[in-house]
């Protein structure tokens, strides 16, 4: 008999269980994809502020080397050809 109740409780958990995944999982499931968009938009836009300081200080610092050396050599042609 014992077994019986046992294996009744273990049906009956299973079931209750079942029933609250189904009640709380698009919930959780909303919570989670929140989450997510808002770090996802923290990192963007700290992308875009590192990108847009690093490009006006790169340009500054190229046009200041263009004017302080301009007639600096970059290196030699090397002239390739195919092989078949």
């Amino acid at each position: 008999m014992n077994f019986l109740i046992a294996i009744l409780v273990i049906i009956a958990v299973y079931y209750l269980l079942k029933f609250l995944v189904r009640l709380f999982a698009p919930k959780m499931m909303n919570y989670a994809a929140k989450k997510t968009e808002e770090h996802l938009k923290k990192k963007f836009e700290q992308f875009a502020q590192d990108s847009n300081q690093n490009a006006t200080n790169s340009t500054t610092t190229k046009k200041d080397n263009l004017k302080s050396n301009p007639s600096k050599k970059v290196g030699e042609y090397i002239d390739f050809e195919e092989v078949e």
